[in-house]
């Protein structure tokens, strides 16, 4: 099979145009496409408990344990023990931060605007729909490999 009839080809080669243009759009703000993605997802009132954050971006812990690092060095972050419990650990967007996250906030809502004023909302319900069907696909196939104990080699995973 050509790999342009492949779907994740279609998906990866999409994503990789959308992080590119996400990456310049952040560089003029002096921030990348991944630190406007974790901003995002801290609750921008009560904060986000750390352990949360990395899940919902697919981050892996040391990624994500050196981009918070560097985002509190920035002073856009500060981390909150939890006085109960001191395992638990809040992270706060400082006023700073929160102005970045508006920053990447409105880099979304524009491109977002831009995707719904040229694609049609039909189509655009159909796409929201397939990826779905694909996620939950994926998912189900990732809980097969885990039950069956492959263990992909790595070095094909992109």
């Amino acid at each position: 099979m050509k790999k342009e009839k492949t779907v994740d080809y279609h998906i990866k080669t999409g994503w990789h145009a959308i992080s590119r243009m996400y990456n310049a759009y952040a560089a003029r703000y002096d921030m990348t496409m991944a630190i406007g993605f974790v901003l995002l997802n801290i609750d921008i009132d009560q904060g986000t408990p750390a352990t949360k954050i990395g899940p919902l971006l697919g981050m892996e812990p040391r990624s994500l344990v050196r981009m918070l690092k560097s985002l509190e060095e920035r002073g856009w972050i500060r981390r909150v023990i939890d006085e109960n419990d001191k395992r638990f650990v809040r992270i706060l967007l400082t006023d700073a931060g929160k102005e970045k996250r508006e920053i990447a906030r409105e880099g979304v809502i524009q491109f977002n605007n831009a995707i719904r004023e040229t694609i049609p909302l039909e189509k655009l319900v159909v796409f929201f729909e397939v990826m779905k069907d694909i996620n939950r696909l994926v998912d189900e196939e990732n809980t097969k490999i885990k039950a069956s104990g492959i263990v992909l080699n790595s070095d094909y995973a992109d």
